[in-house]
C-alpha cells in the first residue's frame, strides 16, 4: 500500500511531516521501484551494447549517413541509403552501401539511444534519490529541487534530440 506522506523513518530529525502528495516516484513500493530502475538501466545497457556492435559492423550509422535518390536513363528512379561513421575508417568517415531496410533500422535504433539514455539516467536518478536528498539538506539548493530541476532537464533534452533525429529520419524518407 503506498503512503500519502513520509513517515518518520523516511524523515531526518527535525523534519517536518510533508502534508502534499507524495514524489511520483514513491507512489510504488521501494523494492519494486528499484527492479523497476535497474530493469530499465539493464534494456538501456543492452541498447547501447547492441548500437556500439551495428555501428562498428556497419562502419556507422544511418544519421550520419544519407539517403540519395537516382534517376536512372530510363527515367526510373531508385533510393540509395549509405551510412557512414566518424573516424571509423579514417578521419573524415566513409559512406557504405546499405540496403533499405538496414538504413532504416539504424536510423530507428539512433532515435531509440536517446529514449533509452534518458530513460537510464532518469532511473539513476530514481535510485539516488534517497541518497541526494539526504546529503543536500543545507545547501543552496535542496535535494528536491535538484532532482526535480535535472530530472526535468534530462527530459527536455532527451525528447528534443529525439525529435530533431525523428524529424531528419521523416524529411530523409520523404524526400524524392
Amino acid at each position: 500500500m503506498p503512503k500519502a506522506h513520509p513517515s518518520a523513518l523516511d524523515r531526518w530529525p527535525g523534519q517536518e511531516a510533508v502534508a502534499a502528495a507524495p514524489c511520483p516516484v514513491d507512489r510504488l513500493p521501494r523494492r519494486r521501484r528499484n527492479k523497476i530502475c535497474i530493469a530499465i538501466i539493464a534494456v538501456g545497457a543492452l541498447n547501447f551494447l547492441c548500437y556500439t556492435a551495428t555501428y562498428a559492423v556497419l562502419g556507422g550509422d544511418a544519421h550520419n549517413g544519407y539517403r540519395q535518390v537516382i534517376e536512372r536513363a530510363d527515367g526510373h528512379r531508385h533510393a540509395e541509403h549509405y551510412v557512414r561513421g566518424h573516424f571509423i575508417r579514417n578521419p573524415a568517415g566513409e559512406a557504405a552501401l546499405v540496403s533499405e531496410g538496414l538504413w532504416i533500422y539504424s536510423y530507428l535504433h539512433s532515435i531509440s539511444m536517446w529514449l533509452t539514455s534518458g530513460a537510464m539516467i532518469i532511473s539513476m536518478l530514481v535510485l539516488a534519490r534517497p541518497h541526494i536528498l539526504a546529503t543536500m539538506r543545507d545547501g543552496w539548493v535542496g535535494g528536491q529541487t535538484f532532482v526535480t530541476v535535472l530530472g526535468t532537464l534530462v527530459v527536455l533534452v532527451t525528447l528534443g534530440a529525439a525529435f530533431l533525429f525523428t524529424w531528419d529520419f521523416v524529411t530523409q524518407l520523404l524526400a524524392t
